[in-house]
């Protein structure tokens, strides 16, 4: 799944100037999450996530990849990191 996702929607991402580092599906606190992962030069702020958020939502939404319903997180490279070593 995380291949077909990055096939999705990288392209759009790396136009946007940015890069997608990291796709992660699977369930989290009993929850389906589609984690998206980015990264750029200089700061990831919340605006830049919110961009990305608004780049890739009709991306999903017209191709649906996903049967079943989830959480769509964006965050950046430092928070993916930080989550992964929990």
């Amino acid at each position: 799944m995380e291949d077909k996702i990055r096939n999705l929607l990288g392209k759009a991402i790396e136009d946007a100037g940015y890069v997608l580092d990291e796709v992660f599906y699977g369930m989290e606190d009993n929850v389906n999450t589609l984690r998206l992962v980015i990264d750029k030069p200089g700061y990831i702020n919340v605006g830049d996530c919110v961009k990305v958020n608004e780049i890739v939502n009709p991306i999903l939404d017209e191709a649906d990849p996903i049967e079943e319903s989830y959480v769509l997180d964006i965050c950046s490279k430092e928070k993916g990191s930080d989550e992964n070593e929990q």
